[in-house]
This record gives C-alpha cells, sequence and structure tokens, in this order.
C-alpha cells in the first residue's frame, strides 16, 4: 500500500508540472508582447531621429584650452567627440560629421585631409 501511494503522488506531481509548463508556454508569448509594446518608448534616438543631418563639412581645427572646436565659413562648432579630431589641431580637414544646428553641436564620423584641389578651392571661396 505504501508504494501504491508514493506512485500516485509522484503521478500527480508531475502531472502537475506538466500543466505548469503547458500553462507557461501558453501564457509566455502573450507576455513577451506585453513587453515589446514599451520598448519603442524607452529606445534610444538615433541622430536622424534627433534632428540631425548627416554632411561633408570643411574647417579648421581650434584649440581653445582644454577644448577642441571646428570652425568653417559659416559658423564656429562645438564638437561632441573631440578625440577624433586630435593630431589635426591647426590643420584644415574634411569631416563627415552629424550636424546639430539648433545646439551648435557636431558630431564628427571621419576626418580626412582635403586634397590640395579641395584646398584651393576653398582658398578662393
Amino acid at each position: 500500500m505504501h508504494r501504491n501511494a508514493n506512485r500516485l503522488e509522484w503521478k500527480f506531481l508531475s502531472l502537475k508540472t506538466l500543466l505548469f509548463v503547458i500553462f507557461s508556454l501558453y501564457f509566455a508569448p502573450g507576455v513577451i508582447v506585453a513587453l515589446s509594446q514599451d520598448a519603442p518608448n524607452q529606445a534610444p534616438k538615433t541622430r536622424a531621429d534627433m534632428g540631425a543631418r548627416l554632411t561633408t563639412i570643411m574647417g579648421t581645427v581650434q584649440e581653445g584650452g582644454e577644448k577642441l572646436r571646428f570652425v568653417t565659413e559659416q559658423r564656429a562648432w562645438k564638437v561632441d567627440n573631440p578625440e577624433i579630431l586630435k593630431g589635426h589641431e591647426g590643420h584644415y580637414v574634411h569631416a563627415a560629421a552629424y550636424i546639430y544646428p539648433d545646439k551648435n553641436l557636431i558630431h564628427i564620423i571621419e576626418v580626412k585631409i582635403p586634397s590640395p584641389i579641395e584646398t584651393r578651392e576653398a582658398d578662393i571661396k
């Protein structure tokens, strides 16, 4: 009799475990969908979403104390990643950057030394 009680108890526990797994698998997709609907609100904004546009500009890298500025014909820009300009202080450079005109800020993604023709054309302007 004692053996039969253990078997019944074991079968009952196995059945409970099986039902728990089935219900968990049934409701898990609903929980995942509900949680993922909040994700777009918390996702970081891309540069395009924040009003920045990628452009190529030419200008001079100026040192102002510990900060570097990128100076074009129109204005002097604050650079949010000045480490990319290290070694180019005082040089006229060609930069691919995201521009934030409302904040007077640029994020430079690539710096190149302009060709002699580009430099000459910029000097004529």
